[in-house]
Formats: structure tokens, sequence, C-alpha cells
């Protein structure tokens, strides 16, 4: 299996070759069923002194596909421009573009801040696409079942969380009289808990607004990636998150290599059981 280091080699040596061949490179990232998907350029500004542009929320292929056109009319000329409507691409479909926010640079475009010797300074686009009934996703009646599939990243920096910010979160009163929270949950059925301690008590349990809990520590948006199953940890307020998967993952990733039982598999699988314990407790508590 191709570790970290070698596949960011290949993908720095794809760059380069593609933008030397094709004018630009696109980045890929898939869904990985939480976050959405989405595709970027990386060249168009070099090339062509047109600002960059991503994607999301579209197949993969559809996506690539639209950001090549939109590199073939760059290339003959075309401007694109924010806040503009544009026809001719999406079919059936009329499609704008926002200016991207530099905040959510970091978050998005990191391989094209390597390329641009490890700066964020250039411009991006985000292509907007609209739902069948040709609402864009700020206006009222846009399809609720895609709400999420388009982070909009010209706004909301303060609050980056695919969720709506009044969706209820588990935590405990500490947090709310000053003990950091250092540990984050995104449970595998969609549900958030954010912690001061690694095993709070039931009793100092309490449900408030996501967005509630974003105001009180904002660093909370560093992690507003994390898929379901996933835990992330830190030993205080401005350290580096440790991020893990869940057991379901894990389990399945060791599958395989023997029947025998460790001392470190016991421990974690009591750890795996207070966890358990604790979180059908809460919710029914809360429910």
């Amino acid at each position: 299996m191709e570790n970290h280091e070698e596949h960011d080699k290949r993908a720095k040596e794809r760059i380069l070759n593609d933008i030397k061949e094709y004018d630009c490179h696109l980045a890929l990232l898939e869904s990985d069923g939480y976050s959405p998907a989405f595709v970027y350029t990386i060249g168009l500004y070099e090339k062509f002194q047109h600002p960059e542009i991503i994607i999301f929320g579209l197949k993969t292929d559809v996506m690539g596909h639209l950001l090549n056109e939109l590199k073939n009319e760059i290339k003959k000329g075309g401007i694109y421009k924010p806040n503009q409507k544009y026809s001719g691409l999406l079919d059936g479909y009329e499609i704008q573009f926002l200016e991207v926010n530099e905040e959510s640079y970091a978050d998005y475009l990191g391989y094209a801040g390597w390329y641009y010797k490890n700066t964020f300074d250039f411009p991006v686009l985000q292509m907007i696409w609209p739902d069948k009934q040709r609402k864009w996703p700020w206006e009222s009646g846009f399809n609720k079942n895609w709400k999420f599939k388009q982070p909009l990243l010209d706004r909301n920096t303060n609050f980056k969380y695919q969720e709506e910010r009044n969706l209820g979160v588990y935590t405990t009163f500490h947090a709310f009289e000053g003990k950091p929270i250092l540990y984050v949950y995104h449970n595998e059925d969609g549900d958030w808990q954010f912690h001061t301690e690694y095993e709070p008590k039931i009793e100092d349990s309490k449900l408030v607004c996501l967005e509630e809990i974003v105001k009180l520590d904002s660093t909370l948006n560093e992690i507003y990636y994390l898929n379901y199953g996933q835990t992330a940890y830190r030993n205080e307020i401005g350290g580096e998150w440790t991020i893990e998967e869940s057991e379901s993952e894990i389990k399945e990733e060791s599958t395989g290599y023997n029947d025998y039982t460790t001392m470190a598999d016991k421990e974690s699988n009591l750890k795996t059981s207070i966890k358990s314990s604790f979180w059908s407790k809460l919710k029914s508590l809360w429910s």
C-alpha cells in the first residue's frame, strides 16, 4: 500500500506534468460519505491570469468535464466573473461563480498552495450549480437534500460545519465553565459530542446548538470535516488534533491477521464498551 510520502510525491509530479501538457491540473477529492466530493484547477492563474476554479457536489467525472470546458473557454480568452450567470455549460441550467474567501483556501486547496510556492497568493472562484427547480443554494426553497453538497466558500468562515446551525449536539456544563473541549465525536448515526474529558459523567451532560458550541470555541472549526464514526482529540486549545477512525473501520482493517487477543486489544475493547454505554445513556436521557 502506497504511503503518504509516496502518494504526495507522485501527486506533485502529476501536477507539474499535467500543467505542462494540458495547461492545468485537476485536483480531485472523492466524497468520504460525509463531506462532498470536489474538484479544482491548478494552473489557470499562472497560464492565463484567470482565477482557479473549484466545484463541489456533482459526480467527479461531471465536475472534471465542466472544468475542462471552462479551461478551454478561458484559453480562448473567456473570463468568468463572480455573481454573473452563464449558460451553455450545464445542460439546461445556468451556473454562476462566487469569489472564494481566502480563509477557506487551506481547507480545500492544499496542492494549489504547494504549486504557488507554498502560498495562497492566487484568486479562486467557486462554480455554483442550481437545483432542478433552478433555485440557488442561498435562495428560499432550494432543495434541502442538496443544501450541504456545496459549501459556500465566500461566507460562513466562522461556522464551517456542514450542518444546520441549530443542530442539537451533546456536551457537558464544564465546557461552559471554562474547561477546554479536548474530545470530539462524530457518531456513526450523525450526532456530535463535544467533551472536556475522555469519560464525562452522564449527570453533567448538556444539549446545546452546534452554533453555540462553535461560538464558545472557534478552534472547533478546524475539525468541521470529521467523518461519521471518527474521533478527534487534542491536549489543549490551539493544539494539533489527532483523528481516529471508528472502531468498526479499525476492526475491518485488522480482520484476517489472527484470532489472538492482546492486552492492548482488551483495553481498547473496554474503552469502546465504556464509550458505547455512555452514548446510549446520553441519547436516552435527551431523546
